[in-house]
């Protein structure tokens, strides 16, 4: 079992790699709007802004977070789909709250509030559905530690 220091170690790898995922998110979809803010605009931004954070998020976790090395490329591909299909729900709450703060606040800086806190809630979410269904075979356990560094004499 992980130690209390072990835990907020990952916690706080988590959370700044969410943090690069959500500026990356919200970057790509200010690219996409400076473009293009013409009808529908919002939703190719959002599209966009997700793909581009999913990515990001995906890289990091596997290598930083779960610390897990693939097969083959097949097996990433196989894990990266899966990695995305747990995100549906969680990004049904990023847009929803997105969606829900530009309505009522009808301002860009309330829109992108809004994406913040959606994709806070849905990181929190994602974390436990990807430990539990997408990286667990991989690490043969409930368990996320890091590899042990070999001891040199």
């Amino acid at each position: 079992m992980p130690s209390a220091s072990q835990n907020l170690i990952l916690a706080t790898k988590y959370a700044f790699f969410a943090g690069i995922a959500i500026v990356t998110n919200v970057a790509a979809q200010r690219v996409v709007l400076a473009i293009y803010s013409g009808r529908f605009g919002l939703y190719l931004a959002m599209a966009v802004g997700t793909l581009a954070g999913l990515v990001v998020k995906y890289v990091l976790d596997k290598k930083y977070i779960f610390y897990v090395r693939v097969e083959s490329h097949t097996d990433d591909i196989y894990r990266f789909v899966l990695y995305s299909a747990m995100g549906v729900v969680t990004t049904m709450i990023f847009w929803g709250s997105e969606l829900a703060f530009n309505a009522a606040f009808r301002s860009g800086q309330a829109k992108y509030a809004g994406a913040v806190v959606g994709l806070t809630i849905g990181y929190l979410t994602k974390y436990r559905l990807d430990k539990r269904f997408v990286f667990a075979a991989l690490l043969g356990s409930d368990q996320v530690t890091p590899p042990r560094k070999p001891v040199v004499e």
